[in-house]
C-alpha cells in the first residue's frame, strides 16, 4: 500500500496517462484550429473542470477556502507563463527541421528541475535520487535520437531551443509547487486544487486575450468545436491535477523525472498499435529509463 509519502508515485503515473490522452485530443483539433487555438483549448476548457474538482475536494474535505498569500502569486505566475512560454518554444521546434535534436534536449527537463527546485525552494535530494535523475534522463535522449541526427548537435538553434525550453518547463514545474507549498491551512489536496483553479485561469486569460487581439476567427473556431474541446479540456484539467497533487507531496524534480514513464507509453502504443519495431538503440535507451525510474523509486 502507498503512504502520504509515495502518493506522488501513482499521481505521477495517472498524470501522464492523462496527458497522452489529451496530447492525442490536441493534436486532432491543430489542423482546424491552428496551434495556440489548439493549446489554449487545454486551459479554456479546462478551467472549467477544475472549478468542479476544488469544489468536491472542499466539499469532501472541508477545508475551507484558502485565501492567497503574498507569497503565491510570484509562484504561480512562474509556473502559469513559464509554461505558455515553454509551450511557445517547444511549437517552434516542432517547425525546425532538426525537431528530434531538439526534442533531446527538451528531455533534459527533470535535470533543470532538479537544479531550479535546489536553488529556488531548497529541494534537497540525494545523491542517488541525483544519479537516477541523470540515468532516466540519458535514456530518454538516446530513445529520441535516430540515425544521422547527431550530426545535427553540432548547430547552435536546436540546441538553444530545446534548452531554454526545457528549462521554461522545469521553472514551471518548480514555480507551481511554490504557490501550492505556499497555501497555509489546508489539506495538500485542497491546496493542489486551488492551485490549478488560478493557474488555468491566468493561462486563459493570458492565452484569449492573445487570440482576441491576433487570431479573433481562432476563438470563434474554437466555440464552434466546443464538443470535441470539452473532451480535451477535461483531459488537461484531469491529469493537471494529479501532477499538482503530486507536486504538492515531493520535490518537482522526482515527478519529472519519474513523469518520463510517458515515453514508455509512446513508446509501447507505437509497437501494439502501429506494429513499429524497435532498435537496439531504443531497447538500450527504454532500459534506461527503466533502471533511472525504478532507482528514483526505490531510494
Amino acid at each position: 500500500m502507498f503512504t502520504l509519502a509515495t502518493l506522488w508515485i501513482p499521481f505521477t503515473i495517472v498524470a501522464a496517462l492523462g496527458q497522452v490522452a489529451r496530447n492525442a485530443m490536441q493534436r486532432q483539433l491543430t489542423g482546424p484550429l491552428g496551434t495556440w487555438g489548439a493549446t489554449n483549448i487545454r486551459f479554456l476548457f479546462g478551467f472549467p473542470f477544475s472549478l468542479i474538482f476544488l469544489a468536491v475536494v472542499i466539499a469532501v474535505t472541508g477545508d475551507a477556502l484558502p485565501w492567497p498569500t503574498a507569497a503565491f502569486w510570484p509562484w504561480l505566475l512562474l509556473g502559469a507563463l513559464s509554461q505558455i512560454v515553454a509551450t511557445g518554444l517547444m511549437l517552434l521546434a516542432m517547425n525546425d527541421r532538426s525537431f528530434v535534436v531538439t526534442t533531446a534536449y527538451l528531455k533534459t527537463e527533470a535535470i533543470q528541475t532538479a537544479m531550479f527546485g535546489f536553488v529556488f525552494l531548497g529541494d534537497h535530494l540525494t545523491v542517488l535520487k541525483v544519479i537516477a535523475i541523470l540515468i532516466a534522463t540519458i535514456g530518454v535522449v538516446i530513445t529520441a535520437l535516430r540515425p544521422g541526427g547527431e550530426k545535427s548537435f553540432a548547430e547552435l538553434k536546436p540546441t538553444m531551443i530545446g534548452l531554454v525550453a526545457a528549462a521554461a518547463f522545469a521553472l514551471s514545474a518548480v514555480g507551481f509547487r511554490g504557490a501550492i507549498i505556499t497555501v497555509p491551512g489546508v489539506s495538500f489536496v485542497t491546496a493542489a486544487s486551488y492551485t490549478l483553479v488560478f493557474g488555468l485561469f491566468v493561462q486563459t486569460l493570458v492565452l484569449t486575450v492573445y487570440l482576441l487581439a491576433r487570431a479573433p476567427d481562432v476563438l470563434r473556431k474554437i466555440l464552434g468545436m466546443w464538443k470535441p474541446s470539452m473532451f480535451a479540456g477535461f483531459m488537461g484539467a484531469f491529469a493537471s491535477q494529479f501532477w499538482f497533487l503530486a507536486f504538492a507531496l515531493t520535490a518537482a524534480a522526482n515527478v519529472r523525472t519519474l513523469a518520463l514513464v510517458e515515453v514508455l507509453f509512446a513508446q509501447g502504443v507505437a509497437y501494439y498499435s502501429f506494429k513499429q519495431s524497435l532498435s537496439a538503440r531504443e531497447l538500450s535507451g527504454i532500459a534506461l529509463i527503466v533502471v533511472g525510474v525504478a532507482l528514483l523509486v526505490a531510494v
